[in-house]
């Protein structure tokens, strides 16, 4: 981290910890940089869609209110969208509604002239209206297939809204953050109403014109219009919080504080389709039942200016949150995972040209597929298709890893009477081997 600092691929702050208790923690870098004040533990950075896990929560509570249900049509609370009235409440929490993008929709509205002139920030009625007036076709039908959808829950918060009489902030505040003692942790809006926050974390794009940091409010090419014109809109983001804070919200969750145990796993549970295939999310988490670290459920967040993560491992209780306001970063989780685990790093070795070139040829894979193995420049590589090729990196004599491949893949040739056979790939991460035969 302290590297990636030095090279500015990091800038925010990092919290990981373990059975409960926090190992690691720092800040690195700039929270203001009109100010140069640093970033601290208390500095508050915007979520972007980290929000959904809160709003999803918020869901959760109304029901176990008996104030609605998972399988109430979402057209019930908001008769603007009595056209989709097949679409539920549970289609939003899980990505299945199939709703079109609004970003998408209200682009051609939000950079009209006259609305521009007007300076009118959009809000989540906004979005009702659009598609009240438009009835826009959906994509698919309800849960036919899993397709993410910022317009879900910007529908959620204002389902929320409606059933609870009081607006996403407050509900939130009373029976979420509150309860948890998140004193940092709130809804904000910068540009529809401004406020004076201590610790405030700006968050800022890189300019290749001006060769640093600006705020992308101050951007050209569109980008500040969109930040400030859609700024208005919260469900799918603009919940604000600190690491501290998350931390919080991450050990709740392994009690009762909120909802029973029964219905925290609920939220934890991947979704299934009509299909029955199941998806990788639940309610406003992300699900990944994972060959070495386990079961992981989290969730990433991405904003002009923000980069966002929290990840819980559950099987071993480890957690990973980082706040990053910086728009030219890296995400170091996977490194950080390593270090958590003990996994140690590849050694790469170096192997002589002739060592290579008896891997080179085709193989062909279970499903008929043909493969390339070529030598290039004294490398290995593998080709993916036929305009994409990867590197393979020795670790041994005949084990290679696959460069810039996620999750990690290994490859290892089998030699039988000093010929070569097949080659074997393995990700660990997936329980996954295959295996492709050389057939020239």
């Amino acid at each position: 981290l302290v590297q990636l600092h030095k090279n500015k691929e990091f800038n925010g702050n990092i919290l990981v910890a373990e059975k409960g208790e926090i190992i690691y923690q720092k800040s690195f870098g700039i929270a203001n940089e009109a100010t140069k004040e640093l970033l601290s533990e208390n500095s508050i950075f915007e979520l972007a869609s980290v929000s959904k896990q809160f709003t999803a929560m918020a869901v959760v509570i109304l029901k176990e209110q008996n104030k609605l249900n998972y399988e109430d049509k979402i057209s019930k609370f908001l008769p603007e969208l009595s056209n989709y009235k097949d679409i539920t409440i549970k289609n939003l929490l899980t990505h299945t509604g199939g709703l079109p993008n609004y970003m998408q929709l209200l682009d051609s509205l939000l950079f009209d002239k006259n609305w521009i002139k007007s300076r009118k920030i959009a809000t989540n009625k906004d979005i009702l209206t659009v598609f009240e007036k438009h009835k826009p076709k959906v994509l698919f039908q309800p849960n036919e297939k899993y397709e993410y959808s910022n317009t879900g829950y910007a529908f959620l918060a204002s389902i929320i809204e409606k059933v609870s009489g009081k607006t996403y902030a407050d509900f939130l505040k009373k029976n979420i953050f509150e309860p948890l003692k998140m004193k940092n942790t709130f809804v904000y809006t910068r540009r529809l109403a401004p406020k004076n926050i201590k610790n405030y974390a700006f968050g800022y794009v890189f300019s290749d014109s001006l060769k640093k940091n600006i705020l992308p409010d101050d951007a050209k090419g569109g980008l500040n219009d969109y930040v400030y014109f859609l700024d208005g809109i919260v469900g799918d983001g603009t919940v604000n919080s600190t690491t501290n804070d998350l931390f919080k919200w991450d050990k709740s969750l392994y009690t009762e504080k909120l909802v029973s145990k029964k219905v925290i796993s609920e939220i934890f549970t991947p979704n299934q389709l009509k299909n029955n295939e199941k998806t990788n999310y639940g309610f406003g988490w992300g699900i990944d039942n994972n060959g070495v670290y386990g079961k992981i459920i989290g969730h990433t967040g991405s904003w002009p200016g923000y980069k966002t993560l929290i990840e819980r491992h559950l099987d071993n209780q480890k957690t990973i949150i980082i706040l990053q306001n910086n728009d030219k970063t890296r995400n170091p989780s996977k490194q950080i995972r390593k270090i958590l685990y003990d996994i140690q790093p590849h050694l790469f070795i170096q192997l002589e040209k002739d060592e290579l070139e008896k891997f080179v040829g085709e193989y062909k894979k279970t499903d008929g597929q043909i493969r390339k193995i070529l030598v290039e420049n004294s490398k290995l590589y593998a080709s993916m298709n036929e305009t994409v090729k990867l590197e393979l990196k020795p670790i041994s004599k005949t084990k290679f890893i696959l460069s810039g491949f996620n999750p990690e893949a290994q490859y290892e040739f089998v030699i039988v009477d000093g010929k070569v056979e097949k080659y074997i790939v393995s990700q660990a991460e997936l329980s996954k081997k295959s295996e492709a035969v050389k057939v020239k």
